[in-house]
């Protein structure tokens, strides 16, 4: 009993420091110390973490890959050249740009995980809104759909978010297995966010926007080289995926090779050594000629930034790694303890009562906790609680699916519930766009529980008709 307290102190100092992040203490180095601890006061032992490392290691790597490979197609302007592709596209009409720009997000999230679709696309539609003269109202209802987006979009595929990956691999999902389920629930899931974005910010999107008021696509490429190799190396990924289950790869070894060959092709140049201007370039029409802009206020042509390759790998969330190990090993002190198994019983209460209401209790209660907890340690304290119930069959399927479910859309309801989150606030903040924690949540729980419920209620139905 005394043990359980420990371990259950431990995990809320843990998880309270890594939400504060204090300066000076990265989230990685936190939950090592908490690993620590845990280990100093026997809650868990040291033949713990040879398990905890076999059940992280393919997801941290493979999630670290995935997101170094889209900082430096970033660099080389590849999403940018999309943003202004799809604006073009909208026509001038209001509410078709804000469909495609939730579309475009959805498609990154699924791609490029949900980390890049907030972190990488947000910067570039502030720049696109503020060319476009957007009012505050409407840029800000197109900010918060591309942040919302970005994990009601990451559920297609396991390396859409790192949660997905630790599920995968725990339960040792394929990658054409996970995706065979979650690509038509995925795409549920988007719809079902679209539908509810425009009820919320809909009267404020203006009917009409000046389209010559963006600049060319073409302008946005920094690095050609880069910018070609980009699509061959995401047609390679994607085959190589769904390859890498039979053949018996991890998904790490084939997002690893893909990470090695954009960064050499990044770094074919003596010129990769000098850092372009931090902040992400703004769109300003002058005249009616559209140029691109440092957003610190330096003039320059797209064409004359260059890659900062080495700086570009070390700002990759190698952190992750460390967090991962550390914050999971806290965590398995809650299994250690039989923490878990009051979790398992819940789960288990829901199983009883069929597919559906076995979906929605799991989904929601992981849900929850993903919003009050964050989301990387309620994926594995779930896992560990599904892995300890009593369900088999399909009963026990909707549970694992159910998780990830959870855990990718109940992040959205609290500012707290993904370190991404936390991120995509910051740099919004760098941006000079305050949006308050407040003002999150009451738009997170409005937008988040009809999307979550319809989500869960197409699981149920999916897996109910394949089987």
């Amino acid at each position: 009993m005394v043990l359980a307290v420990v371990a259950a102190a431990i995990f809320v100092a843990t998880l309270v420091v890594v939400i504060w992040q204090p300066k000076g203490f990265p989230i990685g180095y936190t939950a090592l110390i908490g690993a620590v601890i845990a280990l100093a006061t026997t809650v868990v032992g040291l033949s713990d973490i040879p398990t905890v490392v076999g059940i992280v290691w393919n997801a941290t790597l493979t999630f670290v890959a995935v997101v170094l490979i889209s900082l430096i197609l970033d660099e080389a302007g590849f999403f940018e050249w999309a943003a202004l592709h799809v604006a073009r596209w909208g026509r001038g009409n209001g509410w078709l740009l804000f469909v495609l720009i939730v579309g475009l997000g959805a498609v990154i999230a699924a791609v490029f995980a949900n980390d890049g679709a907030a972190l990488i696309l947000t910067p570039i539609v502030v720049g696109m809104l503020r060319a476009l003269n957007m009012p505050q109202k409407a840029a800000l209802g197109f900010i918060l759909a591309t942040g919302f987006i970005a994990d009601t979009g990451s559920l297609p595929l396991v390396v859409s978010n790192l949660v997905n990956i630790v599920s995968a691999d725990y339960f040792h999902l394929g990658f054409a297995e996970y995706a065979a389920v979650m690509i038509p629930v995925g795409i549920v899931s988007v719809l079902a966010s679209l539908g509810m974005l425009l009820l919320y910010f809909g009267r404020s999107i203006p009917k009409r926007y000046d389209v010559l008021a963006l600049t060319s696509p073409t302008a946005a490429i920094t690095d050609r080289a880069t910018f070609r190799a980009g699509w061959v190396v995401l047609a390679l990924l994607l085959v190589g995926y769904f390859a890498a289950d039979p053949l018996g790869v991890p998904l790490a070894a084939v997002a690893g090779v893909g990470a090695v060959v954009i960064v050499l092709v990044a770094a074919r140049q003596p010129a990769f050594l000098f850092a372009r201007a931090e902040a992400a370039p703004v769109l300003v029409t002058t005249g009616g000629t559209a140029t691109v802009r440092a957003a610190g206020g330096g003039a320059g042509a797209a064409s004359g930034r260059v890659i900062p390759v080495w700086k570009t790998i070390r700002e990759a969330p190698w952190q992750i790694v460390l967090f991962s190990i550390g914050m999971y090993l806290v965590v398995y002190g809650l299994q250690n303890q039989g923490l878990t198994d009051y979790l398992a019983k819940l789960f288990d209460v829901f199983g009883d009562h069929g597919v559906l209401v076995t979906a929605l209790g799991v989904g929601f209660t992981i849900a929850i906790l993903a919003s009050l907890m964050n989301n990387m340690p309620t994926v594995l304290i779930a896992a560990l609680a599904i892995g300890g119930a009593g369900a088999t069959g399909l009963t026990h399927e909707v549970m694992v699916y159910a998780n990830v479910i959870g855990s990718d859309l109940g992040p959205k309801i609290t500012p707290i519930g993904s370190l991404a989150t936390l991120l995509w606030l910051h740099v919004l903040e760098k941006k000079g766009i305050h949006i308050g924690w407040g003002q999150y949540f009451r738009t997170g729980i409005i937008l988040t529980i009809p999307v979550l419920a319809i989500t869960l209620a197409a699981l149920a139905g999916w897996l109910t008709l394949i089987h």
